[in-house]
This record gives structure tokens, sequence and C-alpha cells, in this order.
């Protein structure tokens, strides 16, 4: 009996280091419930990476999601690159990225003709229905995360409200408002430094 508690406190542990093979099953585990695509990953990481390993914190994790939402590419896959990359380094960043896009691979490969045949059955949409409400709740954690985290000043308040004014109101291509969001960020913060300096 004291040999199996012995070996199971070593597995535990061995899990919760930050190895590869860690990090690897950590984001396969994400990458298996993406079912809203890379909007819904951030509650899903904060689930598995701060509240559960403590291995980051929701800070950084929210600036990771914000950096991949702003570049291009896959909003999921960038974030699993910078969140890999903090814990492990580049191999962390290759196990990241390895287990967050094969279960997507492996259900396309697996999934992808047996779907065209049954998803007109009425349990199937039914199904379907089910992961839509899912994903919509997920969006919403990730909406208010990202909320209490970015808006937390005078400041980045004015610039949201800007930003969604732009966004509903005028035809302005949303990546000119990233860009736009970045370079008047980066300028506000070179003068908030100069006036400290300054003091």
């Amino acid at each position: 009996m004291y040999k199996i508690i012995v070996h199971l406190f070593y597995a535990i542990t061995l899990f919760m280091e930050k190895s590869f093979y860690s990090i690897f099953i950590t984001f396969f585990k994400v990458g298996t419930m993406l079912l809203g695509g890379g909007y819904v990953i951030l509650p899903l990481l904060t689930s598995e990476l701060v509240d559960k390993k403590k291995w980051i914190t929701s800070d950084e994790l929210c600036e990771f999601y914000a950096l991949s939402s702003s570049l291009p590419g896959i909003i999921a896959a960038n974030t699993a690159i910078f969140t890999g990359r903090k814990l492990l380094g580049t191999k962390g960043a290759l196990a990241a990225i390895i287990g967050v896009t094969l279960p997507a691979f492996l259900a396309i490969i697996l999934f992808a003709s047996v779907l065209t045949e049954i998803v007109h059955y009425k349990s199937v949409q039914n199904i379907f229905w089910g992961v839509g409400i899912g994903v919509i709740v997920l969006l919403y954690f990730a909406v208010k995360e990202m909320w209490t985290k970015c808006l937390t000043d005078r400041f980045s308040t004015i610039v949201y409200t800007v930003c969604l004014l732009l966004s509903l109101f005028t035809k302005i291509s949303p990546a000119i408002i990233i860009i736009m969001t970045i370079i008047f960020s980066i300028l506000y913060t070179k003068m908030n430094k100069k006036e400290a300096g300054n003091d």
C-alpha cells in the first residue's frame, strides 16, 4: 500500500512539473474543448494553468491572449506558443502548439466524412445546438476575464469606448483600429515615462 501511495505521489508530481509531456497533455486537453475556436481558449487556459497548476498568472495569460488576438494567425495557436514559451522556452512552445492543434487535426481526419452523412439527423443538430450554447458561455467568461484585467484606469476605458464606437458606427477595418490603438498606446506610455522622468 505504501509503495502505491509513493508511486501515485511521484506520478502527480511529475505531471505537475513543467515538462514537455505535461505541457503537451495540458494543451491537448484544452484543444479537445476548443469547440468555439480560439476565442474560448482564455477561460480554458485560466482553469488549467492558473487555477489548477499555478504555472502562470492570470495577468500574464491575459497579456498573451491580447497579443495573440492582435497578430495574424489562429488565436489559439498564437496563445499556445506564447504561453508554452513562457513555461519551458522553445520546447514548451513546441509542446503547446502540437498539443492544442492535434485534437482538431484528428477530429477532421476521423469525423469529417462521417459528419457530412449524419449532420441532417435531428439528434446531431441538437448536439450542435448544445455546443453553440456552451460556446456562448465560454465567450462570456473570456470577455469577463479580459474586461477585469484590461479596463483598469480611465485611459484604457476611453480607448475601449473609442474603439467600440469606431467599430459600431464606422466602416474602418478592425485591423486598422487595432494598429491605431497599439501606436497610440505606445506614444501614451512614452509620454508618461518622460513626465515621470522630469518629475
